[in-house]
């Protein structure tokens, strides 16, 4: 299982940064601030593939981020070319631990890295 770096400040062509957002997108601090400023995400879309990052509504509940987690490793599964760097969605403003969120991810393809944090829980 291949592990996303601790600090993220550059992307290949093919690389997509996987960062928390809330549902009304608006990118304001930690991961996601790096993923509007740097990566292409849109103020105002929480969810999905803009530009080179992929949002995950981390703050509307743990159910709606484990919806958004199903849908997001279907995604990188039907997205082989690309390469997929999961950050530590929903461990920061979201509140959630490492041992809560990480299960959500259970059976990311091979092209997702995911964060050390999760490891122990996938």
């Amino acid at each position: 299982m291949e592990i996303t770096p601790d600090v993220v400040v550059t992307l290949r062509p093919d690389e997509v940064f996987v960062f928390g957002s809330n549902a009304a997108g608006q990118h304001g601090g930690g991961a996601a601030r790096v993923a509007y400023e740097k990566f292409g995400a849109v103020w105002g879309e929480g969810h999905g593939l803009h530009g080179q990052s992929y949002a995950i509504d981390t703050m509307s509940g743990l159910g709606v981020l484990a919806r958004e987690a199903r849908a997001f490793v279907e995604f990188a599964a039907e997205h082989p070319d690309l390469r997929f760097l999961l950050t530590p969605v929903g461990c920061g403003i979201a509140g959630y631990t490492p041992e809560q969120v990480a299960p959500l991810f259970a059976g990311v393809p091979d092209n997702v890295a995911v964060p050390s944090s999760f490891v122990p829980y996938l």
